[in-house]
């Protein structure tokens, strides 16, 4: 069998370490893939957002199924493309795709199917914005309507931070079209929890629970990134809070975008906060988190590609979704400067990894040589019997890993262990 997956980053590699794992996996096309060398998998330059260049590939190739996996590619309709081609695709359709493409559009839809989430208000012009800000109770998170490459989430704590944000966001045009309509929303307290769900468009069948890390520095504080580092499970996530999810949340939203004609087949992220055995959406994705993805399909023990295939055919009700009861670690390895400015072209030495799978980003291939090419360059992940041997044994590993201005958090998962042991 011949696979396309579209995108090229840890997500990406992650998927495809995972489809590796079936024997039935002839060929993997990756467009534009990591780029680092791997059996049966084969790399093509093609930017996931090319549409001619990629539907040209795949007139002149055998493709059997075709994964569609960053945010901009699903958003801007290339599933609709390949379905064109009659080509099986796991992703969902342009219309479905709205649910991360918009915030406003997923604010409206939880607002109307009673979907519980934080108030907010959405403006297009900055002064009427400005002048809500007179309403509001600080802190507040500003956010730009559309994709803004995780980093169009502004926490402000005051009046002042709010009115710099809207501005830049709004009439800077900081993430062009993406930022020229912005939400305002309540600030919640509480943990976040990440769930990725594979939906069918009817069923809908959730992964481990995780916890992302979304600053870039130790204690939560600085800049947001794409992600940092994630746990799983989520110690948060309790049969409790799992109940009230799926009586209030998952179904509801699976059900909420059928009844608006955008029936939903893919990977679903649900952004969650907790507070009070309770939860709250605070974002949807319409794909695999990053690098959520990285931390939990290792935590599944079914076949990717025929749950994958299920979904695409609107038929997971039939395939099993295994999990295993071990925990598991990720963490990011970024270049010096990240999320902002920082170099390139550095050369990467890796030793040998006693206890973690490492999944390639930013990085590049010269013969035999890796180098730096990203702001997020690699991840390392590890499965153990215990959240904290798991975290113990990443750090380990990441001591076998170099290259200059390189950094990484060094307290992924310490805040979950610590309330863990206090009984929080």
């Amino acid at each position: 069998m011949n696979i396309l997956i579209i995108g090229g980053g840890g997500r990406e590699d992650a998927i495809i370490n995972k489809l590796l794992e079936n024997s039935e996996v002839e060929k993997i096309f990756a467009l534009p893939g990591t780029g680092v060398k791997k059996d049966r998998v084969f790399n093509f330059d093609i930017d996931a957002t090319d549409f001619p260049r990629i539907i040209e590939f795949c007139k002149n190739h055998i493709i059997d199924f075709a994964i569609v996996s960053p945010d901009n590619p699903l958003v801007l309709g290339l599933v609709d493309e390949l379905e064109k081609l009659n080509i099986l695709t796991f992703g969902p359709n342009k219309r479905a795709a709205i649910i991360e493409g918009s915030k406003s559009f997923s604010k409206e839809l939880m607002k109307k199917y009673n979907i519980p989430t934080a108030a907010y208000q959405s403006f297009s012009d900055s002064e009427l914005a400005i002048k809500y800000l007179d309403e509001c109770k600080f802190p507040i998170v500003i956010k730009a309507d559309g994709l803004a490459l995780g980093k169009g989430v502004v926490i402000c704590e005051s009046k002042d931070t709010a009115k710099d944000t809207i501005i830049d966001f709004i009439d800077n045009k900081k993430f062009s079209k993406s930022s020229s309509k912005i939400i305002i929303e309540e600030f919640l307290t509480g943990f976040e929890v990440s769930i990725l769900a594979f939906c069918d468009g009817k069923t809908l069948k959730p992964l481990v629970s995780s916890m992302d890390h979304k600053r870039i520095g130790d204690g939560d504080v600085g800049l947001n990134t794409g992600g940092m580092g994630v746990i799983a499970p989520n110690p948060y996530y309790s049969d409790k809070v799992k109940t009230y999810c799926e009586e209030n949340i998952f179904q509801k939203t699976i059900d909420a975008m059928r009844c608006e004609n955008r029936e939903f087949k893919g990977c679903l992220y649900f952004g969650l906060i907790i507070e009070n055995e309770k939860a709250k959406v605070i974002e949807y994705n319409c794909r695999f988190g990053d690098p959520e993805a990285q931390t939990v399909l290792p935590l599944l023990e079914s076949d990717l590609l025929s749950i994958m295939m299920a979904t695409s055919k609107g038929e997971i009700d039939k395939v099993d979704v295994k999990l295993s009861n071990k925990a598991a670690c990720n963490l990011v390895v970024a270049s010096g400067g990240y999320p902002t400015n920082y170099e390139k072209n550095k050369k990467i030495t890796i030793k040998s990894l006693t206890n973690s799978k490492i999944y390639f980003a930013g990085v590049k291939q010269q013969n035999d040589q890796l180098f730096t090419n990203g702001g997020r360059v690699l991840s390392l992940t590890c499965v153990s019997d215990s959240l904290e041997d798991a975290i113990n044994k990443v750090y380990e590993d990441v001591k076998n890993i170099d290259f200059e201005k390189m950094y990484y958090r060094k307290d992924i998962g310490q805040k979950a262990l610590l309330n863990k042991k206090l009984g929080k």
